[in-house]
């Protein structure tokens, strides 16, 4: 199991780089395409609505068969429809070639948090989660901007042959050190969505699509917020988003160990401390600060991340799986609900009231948390 991991992490860094980098290449997909940016930022919103649709309905599909197998299909499509992108000759190949691609995102993910769980030390589960969840921290602060920088130099159907490149070397490495199942067939199709009748889990999901607003609602907007609000410089706002990256990065191991020792309190102090975050760049005037707070809100941010996958995990037992998928779908809700809710707030009362609202809907999910909380310890209270 020792290369299981690396080789894991290679492929999320590979088949995230294909979501994160589309932003940077946006321009020079539409001029070569010949079609607007709007029509170009299509495609992101169907990439999003695929993990968000199919995700679950494709591992609900694939529930029962052997994982390192499916692991091996699911990476098989992702090449494809990478290659496919590359060579796309217009527009609405290259938007299919996005979809199918997203439809096995969530899948494979949710696959490959199952098996690093599956093969780390008991009580270590979140911090297996973080480090897997370190090859998509990777892939915003050095796929996409690499991604970015390729496209730039040789054009951007380069771009998407070096992904499909990253991940077929993925798809090797896990031939080579992901194990076979150690046990039989897993559960149906019906037993997996069965599992969502516990209270239990239905709540552990809801956390992440509230919880996660606020954080995604001030990075979808933060070019604007650190120009308009921050007094940064037009050319300041990659290495601002570099420094959350960097924040995000660190954010998620120290989480996943904090999660291990103390899962739900931890969530809890977290999205507090994330609150405090929100109101002090709403009060920031300095570029110094708000730059520290670029990087502190990066950091709790994702420290979060690790615990919301691990409690899923540990409320579905009997679907670990679906669960992370459709996990994984809230998240992209919470991202889609962050651009629409950010932009009727901008509309409404202007850039730096985004801060609140922020901060608002993050207290909204503490106080989820701390539901789930005081659920867990009245089981246990009753269980004595």
């Amino acid at each position: 199991m020792r290369g299981t991991l690396p080789a894991l992490m290679v492929c999320v860094f590979g088949v995230t780089t294909g979501e994160f980098v589309l932003a940077g290449i946006l321009p020079a997909v539409a001029a070569d395409l010949e079609v607007s940016i709007p029509a170009a930022g299509l495609l992101v919103t169907a990439y999003a609505l695929g993990m968000i649709v199919g995700g679950p309905l494709l591992t609900a599909i694939t529930a029962g068969r052997a994982r390192k197998p499916l692991v091996l299909v699911l990476l098989g499509v992702a090449i494809a429809g990478n290659l496919v992108s590359a060579l796309a000759p217009g527009y609405g190949v290259l938007f299919a070639a996005r979809i199918v691609t997203a439809l096995v995102t969530s899948t494979f993910f949710a696959n490959a948090v199952v098996i690093v769980v599956a093969g780390a030390r008991p009580g270590r589960a979140a911090s297996a989660i973080a480090k897997l969840a370190l090859g998509m921290n990777l892939a915003m602060i050095l796929g996409a901007p690499l991604g970015t920088y390729l496209g730039d130099a040789h054009g951007w159907r380069a771009t998407f042959l070096a992904i499909t490149a990253g991940c077929a070397l993925g798809l090797l490495l896990v031939v080579r050190f992901v194990p076979a199942d150690r046990s039989g067939r897993r559960s149906s199709a019906l037993a997996e969505f069965t599992a969502f009748q516990q209270h239990d889990l239905q709540l552990a999901i809801a956390v992440t699509a509230v919880a996660n607003i606020g954080v995604l609602m001030v990075f979808t907007y933060l070019a604007p917020l650190l120009t308009g609000v921050g007094s940064f410089a037009a050319g300041a706002v990659a290495p601002m988003l570099l420094v959350y990256g960097v924040g995000a990065a660190l954010g998620n191991l120290v989480g996943g160990r904090l999660a291990d020792r103390a899962l739900l309190p931890a969530q809890i102090v977290s999205l507090a401390v994330l609150v405090a975050i929100l109101l002090a760049f709403w009060a920031s005037t300095g570029t110094a600060m708000t730059a520290a707070l670029v990087f502190a809100a990066g950091a709790v941010g994702f420290s979060v991340i690790p615990g919301m996958q691990s409690r899923v995990m540990a409320t579905a037992s009997a679907a670990p799986t679906l669960a992370i998928a459709v996990n994984a779908s809230a998240y992209q809700v919470a991202a889609a609900i962050a651009g629409w809710l950010g932009g009727r707030v901008i509309d409404a009362s202007g850039l730096r009231a985004i801060y609140l609202a922020a901060a608002l809907t993050t207290v909204a999910g503490t106080a989820l948390s701390a539901a789930a909380w005081v659920r867990e310890r009245n089981a246990v209270s009753a269980k004595v």
